[in-house]
């Protein structure tokens, strides 16, 4: 658990001059078949998953030769920022530590107290607030840099950046190439539906997580061309089914919108991942297998629309969260909602609620 005393190393002052490092951090993927069962030990540690379930869930994996792409992404995403934070005067390493699989983070900081890292700022792949996309990665750092001990670095994360122009601005042309790609007569009524991973309701709660959400759909569909109309879903639920999550899900929506459907042609969609930086599992199985398969059996034209990847925009991006705390930066943000504290107070983002047996 995070404690106050840990966290207020973190309240620096923005123009503070020492930091010597990025830390990039992740959430890992298993990089072939024997890795995926131990990787999702990892990620249900301490929830009581029996083995038989954890084997049923990596056939997903399977499907793909038991890689999930996430790794490979957080390399590509490490080589350009290498190569864009010199054009902006940024001299400084670039580490990488993943909470569930190799590097591990633990790992990682061992590093780079070896290496004589002092002072890093870390840069977390999620731009959204909640327990598990924010404060739990804190707490993985946290936990890691106690574990190196003495001579680990002091490592600061970066603010989320859902509504920054460097991810929404990508979005929008990846949301327009799709909407572009689909037959003349769908484009002008295609149903726009984002989709981001669902979290348990009390986490939900306790964040700004769903507001954020709709805050940065509705700021993609205000760039694209035409009127559409749009939903917000979510997916990957993994939880039992006794504790409610976000919904409606995604598979379920995709019912919905065809039953709702008027006339000979089935709707047209396209589905937005707006919740995830690069194209991994949860986004090939979830989105382009499961319920593509699905839109299929309904008959609907579905697309489904590019992440942000690497585009150049959301390297710079990531340069200018960087910039917002070594020479104070002005952050840019499109939406309306009350920004949240940079750095996030010491008990912000509660965990869940576990269900009592």
């Amino acid at each position: 658990m995070t404690t106050d005393a840990t966290n207020a190393t973190d309240a620096t002052d923005a123009t503070d001059d020492r930091y010597d490092a990025v830390l990039v951090v992740s959430f890992g993927g298993p990089e072939g078949p024997d890795d995926v069962v131990p990787f999702l030990e990892n990620v249900t540690r301490g929830r009581g998953i029996p083995r038989e379930r954890l084997v049923e869930v990596g056939a997903h994996y399977s499907l793909f030769g038991g890689v999930s792409p996430i790794n490979g992404q957080c390399r590509e995403l490490i080589a350009a920022l290498e190569q864009h934070l010199p054009t902006t005067g940024v001299e400084l390493p670039i580490y990488w530590g993943n909470r569930n699989w190799t590097p591990l983070l633990e790992d990682t900081v061992a590093r780079m107290r070896d290496d004589g890292i002092t002072h890093a700022l870390a840069f977390v792949t999620s731009a959204y607030s909640s327990y598990s996309g924010c404060r739990q990665y804190r707490e993985d750092i946290d936990r890691a840099v106690a574990a190196v001990g003495d001579g680990a670095p002091r490592i600061e994360k970066l603010r989320q950046f859902f509504d920054h122009p460097g991810f929404i601005d990508p979005m929008i042309d990846n949301v327009q190439h799709a909407i572009d790609s689909l037959p003349t007569a769908h484009r002008s009524t295609a149903r726009i539906v984002f989709t981001a991973h669902s979290i348990p309701l009390s986490m939900a709660s306790g964040s700004d997580y769903e507001a954020q959400l709709r805050a940065a759909s509705a700021l993609v569909v205000d760039g694209i061309d035409g009127d559409h109309g749009w939903d917000l879903v979510f997916q990957s639920r993994s939880g039992p089914p006794e504790v409610p999550w976000l919904e409606p899900d995604i598979v379920d929506h995709l019912d919905s919108v065809a039953g709702s459907r008027s006339g000979d042609h089935p709707p047209a969609v396209v589905m937005v991942p707006i919740g995830f930086i690069s194209d991994h599992m949860e986004v090939l199985y979830d989105l382009d297998t499961e319920a593509a398969q699905r839109a299929e059996a309904l008959g609907m034209t579905i697309r489904r629309a590019a992440t942000v990847g690497v585009d150049p925009r959301f390297i710079a991006m990531i340069g200018e969260l960087i910039a917002e705390r070594i020479d104070g930066a002005k952050p840019r943000r499109l939406s309306d909602l009350a920004p949240r504290p940079n750095p996030c107070a010491a008990n912000c983002c509660p965990a869940p609620s576990r269900p009592t047996r």
